[in-house]
Order: structure tokens, then sequence, then C-alpha cells
């Protein structure tokens, strides 16, 4: 077998470093010359992916494992509660390596590049680097400020300075009871070994230390000096590439771009948080890029490097490790740096060439030289350059630029882009104005964290007016359904009872439908979404929604309650008080079930007409919603229409808060809509029963829902809007020649029976315990319920087309208790 020499063998020779610890020291670590006058030596990792070209796989799956052992020290319920935070530049993709390993941590790395607009949460200085000073930069503050253990992660743990003054400045702000630091070797001194357990003490925490391997550095007298030497000695004859500037010369045609197809609204990178919502629409896009980078690849390439870009390491690897899945070629990975270090041609030595060449991304601390190690001379048949947009700039294609000087050692050179994420700063003028979200117990009976109602709350007020009198006022054009509100139903025992029943036949099935779209909101539409429910039908599905979220992903996502009005609008001050408050384009608006569609498309002209006006962008106006019978909109968890047991009641299974109510004496130019909050009626309050019942499902149903899910992304789910054309042939059909008057599908047919003066009920035929509650209701009113033969519906309910407090066809009676 051919002996292979270690990468840090010339180093320890002339400088007499020894390297002692564990076995495997040697396989993860070389050794190289710094070109810096704070420490002589690098330790160079060979699984880091930083400055030795390595196996995506191989340097991915060391991190990954350190991730598992972190969660294995602190549990399961630890892991859930914990943050990583990596270091800028080098363990940038290591922390996030370690994330995914943790399971459900969000991750933020310390960054050197500020960006404007964006409040710093925090920094510290790493004393031996070559560019200290790093800054936090959370897009949500909050990251930072939980309770639960933070894990820090670097490469390599020396002194532990850096750590001491990362945990110093976050603890005075964020203090928290346990952290655990890990690297990929723990080089300390045995001078330095107590200090940590000694700071622990300190302040008062736990500190932990996961390490791959551990070690030492014995630093032989006046190495420093001896290193300086050695450098400059070496310098003027190091394996470089800057003598002649690489783009003059012919042959050397520009980089081809490769269109990655990065989903919107994903960040790059750890800069501002990376959600465990973000790894999932990662994971899901990662196939088809790595597939256009390996269709761009030249015909028979055998070795192929995917190259980052400084802090740019995540993206890029998981890009590399994906592409070596799929390609026949030897696919290696590694980045550019800030870092100076010597090159010298040995195979003793870690560092064998240099690419140099000039910033490009425009950075704080001003123009200065970059590098690339191990790739001038390294036989790679392609590189492919990753680079963030704010680094995609001439500097990059300049002739002395990364990639001409990357064209002199390779045939083919492909660039793919990532868009730079940049958080939204939201306006905050108007909504200045506006209070902040009502909640429980002080308004509904959800507890305070399920959701935020944006609404004013008109408990006071008295609203309510007999069902026939508004229906005559709705029809006759005086008055809009929403100035007035029903008189709340009170279910007899024998209506309970089958609410009962229809929940314990239907919460497996609501709970595997909440699961499906769920999984779909955060696959196709944000990572970190924030739910934002049309009460109040929506809002129970909402909380379902929230709590998959934190159950099967760990995510604590926000949830509010908005008031539309068909005819009216959504609330305009809803939404200035959203955008100023989150990312409109992170807004997912939720609601139960479609019907023929008239609130999707109320929403959508309603979310144009806001936009049109206030010049606040980004709301994508479709809805998701459990159940989609009408074929309205693409975001749903099944088409079926089956009985959501929710549907049944009004207040008493949406925390006791009523219909929302726009009416210009109460609602002002500036206040949100209104509701009431019912607070007698606690006694027949289920709301909380109901999301308990379906909640238990969860675990049983999660493989379910995520199959399904899975299944409706590959699924072609354009919109049919077959509900619509049902309701105008049956408007026809029975002469009512107003589709307001024909409300389809089994909750809207329950509305219908509750609220309103319903004509007759239209029944598929063979409809099962399903309507069990519409036909007891319907005898309860008087309301007659035919039969229908190939009804796209489960049912619809007729609101009487002509009606007056002597119309026939409905007895005009208020519902019997």
């Amino acid at each position: 077998m051919k002996n292979v020499v270690w990468t840090g063998t010339w180093v320890a020779e002339r400088l007499g470093v020894e390297l002692v610890g564990d076995e495997k020291l040697s396989d993860l670590l070389g050794l190289a010359l710094r070109r810096n006058p704070r420490r002589a030596h690098l330790l160079v990792s060979n699984v880091l992916g930083k400055h030795v070209p390595q196996s995506p796989s191989v340097v991915y799956g060391h991190g990954f494992a350190l991730g598992r052992r972190v969660r294995e020290l602190l549990g399961a319920e630890g892991a859930r509660a914990a943050v990583v935070l990596g270091y800028a530049e080098t363990a940038t993709g290591l922390g996030h390596c370690v994330a995914d390993g943790v399971g459900l941590a969000p991750y933020l790395h310390s960054t050197r590049r500020p960006v404007p607009g964006v409040d710093t949460a925090g920094g510290f200085e790493e004393s031996h680097s070559h560019a200290t000073s790093h800054l936090l930069l959370p897009e949500n503050p909050a990251l930072l400020a939980g309770a639960g253990p933070l894990v820090l992660v670097d490469d390599e743990f020396s002194t532990g300075n850096t750590v001491l003054n990362t945990i110093r400045d976050l603890h005075a702000r964020y203090p928290r009871d346990r952290y655990v630091v890990v690297a990929l070797v723990d080089m300390r001194s045995a001078a330095d070994l107590g200090r940590l357990a000694e700071f622990a003490t300190e302040i008062g925490a736990r500190v932990d230390l996961v390490a791959a391997a551990r070690g030492t550095v014995n630093l032989p007298e006046g190495v420093l000096e001896k290193g300086r030497a050695l450098v400059a000695e070496h310098e003027s004859a190091e394996t470089t590439e800057h003598a002649e500037p690489a783009g003059s010369r012919p042959g050397h045609p520009g980089a081809a771009r490769v269109e990655l197809g990065w989903p919107r609204g994903l960040p790059d990178g750890g800069r501002h948080g990376f959600t465990p919502g973000h790894r999932i629409r990662l994971d899901a896009a990662l196939p088809a890029m790595a597939a256009r980078v390996a269709d761009a690849l030249p015909e028979g390439a055998r070795r192929v490097l995917v190259l980052g870009f400084e802090e740019l390491m995540y993206a890029p690897l998981r890009l590399a490790r994906e592409l070596e899945q799929v390609v026949s070629a030897e696919v290696r990975y590694s980045t550019t740096t800030r870092s100076p270090v010597l090159a010298l041609d040995d195979p003793g030595y870690a560092i064998r060439t240099r690419l140099v060449f000039p910033a490009h991304d425009d950075p704080d601390d001003g123009p200065g030289e970059r590098y690339a190690y191990n790739v001038a001379g390294a036989g790679f048949d392609a590189v492919v350059a990753v680079v963030d947009s704010a680094a995609d700039t001439p500097a990059l294609h300049a002739p002395d630029g990364l990639l001409a000087h990357l064209a002199e050692h390779t045939p083919s050179v492909l660039l793919a882009v990532v868009p730079s994420y940049v958080p939204a700063r939201p306006s905050t003028e108007r909504s200045s104005m506006l209070p902040e979200p009502l909640r429980g117990p002080a308004f509904s009976s959800y507890a305070p964290d399920e959701v935020g109602w944006l609404l004013q709350d008109l408990s006071d007020v008295t609203l309510e007016a007999p069902t026939e009198e508004r229906e005559e006022a709705i029809q006759s054009g005086g008055a809009h359904y929403a100035e007035s509100l029903p008189v709340e139903y009170q279910p007899s025992p024998q209506y309970q009872e089958l609410f009962h029943t229809a929940l314990g036949t239907s919460a497996a099935r609501i709970a595997q439908a909440v699961g499906a779209v769920t999984e779909l909101v955060l696959a196709e539409r944000s990572p970190h979404p924030v739910l934002v429910s049309l009460a109040r039908a929506g809002t129970p599905v909402g909380v379902l929604m929230r709590r998959w979220a934190k159950h099967r992903h760990g995510l604590d996502l926000p949830h509010y309650a908005v008031s539309i009005v068909r005819g009216r609008g959504i609330d305009a001050n809803a939404l200035r008080w959203l955008a100023a408050h989150h990312d409109p384009a992170d807004v997912v608006f939720v609601d139960g079930w479609t019907g023929k569609g008239a609130i999707t498309r109320e929403l959508t002209e309603a979310i144009r007409e806001f936009e049109s006006a206030e010049g606040i962008t980004g709301f994508d106006p479709e809805i998701a919603v459990l159940a989609d019978p009408g074929s309205c909109v693409r975001t749903y968890g099944t088409r079926e229409d089956f009985l959501i047991p929710s549907a049944c009641l009004n207040s008493t299974v949406s925390g006791l808060i009523s219909r929302t109510v726009l009416r210009s004496d109460l609602v002002g130019e500036y206040d949100f809509h209104g509701a009431k909050f019912y607070r007698e009626l606690a006694g027949s309050d289920v709301s909380v029963d109901f999301l308990d019942a379906v909640a238990a499902h969860f675990p049983d149903v999660a493989d379910a829902a995520v199959a399904q899910a899975k299944e409706l992304l590959a699924t072609d789910r354009t919109p049919t809007w077959e509900g619509w054309a049902a309701v105008e042939r049956i408007s026809e059909e029975y002469e009512i020649h107003d589709v307001n008057l024909v409300k389809p599908g089994v909750g809207e047919t329950t509305r219908v029976l509750l609220r309103r003066v319903p004509w007759k009920i239209l029944a598929r035929a063979g409809a099962g315990t399903d309507l069990d509650h519409v036909r007891l209701l319907a005898q309860q009113r008087g309301v007659p319920v035919e039969e229908v033969d190939e009804l796209p519906y489960t049912c619809v309910g007729l609101i009487h087309p002509k009606y007056t407090r002597g119309a026939t066809g409905a007895d005009g009676k208020a519902v019997t208790v």
C-alpha cells in the first residue's frame, strides 16, 4: 500500500510544532503557515470544506454527526428548545450541519458583512483571527432571547477566548441555563483546560463541550518569529496565480451561468437566521437545482468542484452533496476565504496552491485580496462557483477576478448565483395608530399564543337581530349582513350529541388534512409562514395548522385572525398592521373550506386594491384551506366535501367570538373591524375540546399526511372553479337568479340553517352520516331536504330567494332550542 505523507509534516519539521492527541487527529488536520502576526501556524481541516476540497458527503457527515451527539446530550426536549450559533466565516457551514443533526434547532451564524436596516443583536471579537469583528444580525431578535440551550459551533476550540467572548456578550443580554460548545477538534492547552469550567461557575450556567477529536499543539519557544521568517523566505517562490491577469490571455471564455431556480424568499444561509421550515423548503428544492447543474456540466467530466464563497458555505455544500448523488463524476467541495495562508507545493504541506483575486462583494472593510486554496492544479474538469447575488459584481467577472483565474485551471467554469436574503423593513407609519392584537383570555377562550385577533372588541354593543328581520333587511338592500349579528344558536342536547359523534368520527380525517395543508404551505409558500385566518371559520383551522407546525417541525408560527366581508373586502387596517410587523410575502391566509369561491375572489380583488392604494406589496391572496370542494384554490388538505365539525356550531367552537362586524358608526377609518366575545356562553364552549380532539391524532396520521402532501406537490392543482359553475347552474335551475343565495358544501349549508332563512336543502343521493346534523337542523327549521343525483357537493343550502316574514317555503321561526 502506498504510504501517504501527513500534510503537517513540513511545518512540524521546520518549526518543531508537535500535534499530540487522538489517533484520528492527523486524518482530520494538516498544518500550514499563516500570514498573520498573531499566530504562526494554521490547523488546516481536511473535513471542513474550506481550504481542502473534500467529498461533500464527508463534510456534511462530520457536522451532522456532531449535531446528533448534541441531541443525545440534550435529550429530545432540550434539543427541541435549542438554538445553534456558528462562527464566520470558517464554521458557517459546519454550524448549519450541526443544526441539521440536532433536528429542529433554528440556526444563526455570525457575520462580517453589515446589512443596512438590520439591527445588531450582539457582537464579539476573535482575537487571533485576521478579521476580528463578528456581528449577530438575526431577522427575529427573539431567536437569541429564548431560555433553551445555546449551541456554539466552531471548527476548532483552541484557547477558548472566542467562545468565552461570545457567551459573555450574549449571557449579559439573554441569560440562559445551558450552553454547548461544539468543535471538530478540541485543541486546548493544559493551561486552558480549566477556564471553561471556571467561566461556567462565574456565570451560573452549565457549559458542555462536544468534539470529534481532542489533542493539543505543542509549540516551542520562538515559534512566532520562526514562522514569520519561513513565510518571508518562501513567499516570493509561492505557487500563486497573479503574475499576469488570467482573463487577458486567449482561450478562456467567461463562466456559463446556471439558473438554479432558488425558492423565492428562502434565505441563502444563516446570516439572519435559518429555521427548520427553511430546511424543509431547501430539501424539497435541492433535487431540481442539482439536476440543472448536472445538465450544465461538460460531457465526460470526471472531477467536479463546487466552490462556495466565504460565509456562503451551506447552500453550496448541500448543492454539492445532492450533485454527488446524481452524477458519475467525483464531486468535491470547498470555498473561497479571506484567510491569508502561505502556499507551498509539497506533499507534506496542507496548502499546495493558492489563487489570489480581489474581493468582489463590496465588503465593509474595503477592498482586499481573497483566496481559493488547493484548486489550481487539482485536475478539475469543471468548477461550479456558487456566490450570493451581493457578490455577483463586475469584480467577480473582471480579467483579474475569481472566474478568470478559475478558467486557467479548468476547461469549464459554471456560475450559480443564490439570491442574497435581506429581511424586509416594514413600514410603521399608519400602523402605529393601530392597537396590538386582542388575545385570550381577555378576548376569546383560546390560549393567548394560539391566535391574536386583529379586531376591536364590541362585546358591550347590542348587535343581534332576529334571523327573519336580518334576512328581510339584507335582501331588500336596506342593510349589509355584516352590520348586525344573528342571535347565537344554542344547540339542543340532541344536536350537541351529534356534534360530539361527528367529531369522534372525523377527527383523524381532519388531522390528516391539517397536516397535508400545513406541509404544503411550508414547502411552497414560506418556510416561516405567518398564518392569517379569516375570522371566524378559518380560525380553528389556523390554530390547528400552527399546532401541526409545532408538533411536526418545532416551529412556533405567528397566527392572527382578520375580518373579510363579502362586498366590502378585507380589513385594510389589519393588512397595514401585518405589513408593519411581518414580511407580506410570508403571510398565508387561512380559511376552513371553500364553497363556490366567493371569498377567494373577494380576497384577490381586495389585495389588488389595497396594494394599489397603499403601495405595500407582497401579499399572496391565495387562501390555504382544509377542504376545497369547490376547486377554488391550489393549497388545500383535501378536495372532498365532508363534515368539518367546527362548521356545526357558531361561537362555541370558535373561541366564543362572533362573526365580524363592519358598520360605519362603530368602525372608524383607522379601526379594525369588530366582533363580540360571548363570555356568557362559556358553559357551552367546545372550542379547545375540538382542537385537542383533532391534535391528538397528529402522531397517528403524520406519515399519511406527509405522503399526502408529497402527492399533492406532484399533482396539477390548478383550480377548475367547478363549484362556481355548479352554483350558477343550480341558481338558474331553481329560478333563484342570485348566486349569493346558493351556499354549497356541508359547511356553508350548516351556516344557512344556523344564520339565515333557508328555503330548501339539496342533498347528494346516498349521503350518509356527514349530513345527520344538517337533517336535524332542517327538521327543526321545517325545511325540506331534497335528494339530488350527481350533485358535485355533499349538500347545498338554498336561502329563500324572495324572503319576507310571510314568505312560503320557510316557517320564519327561530331555531328550536
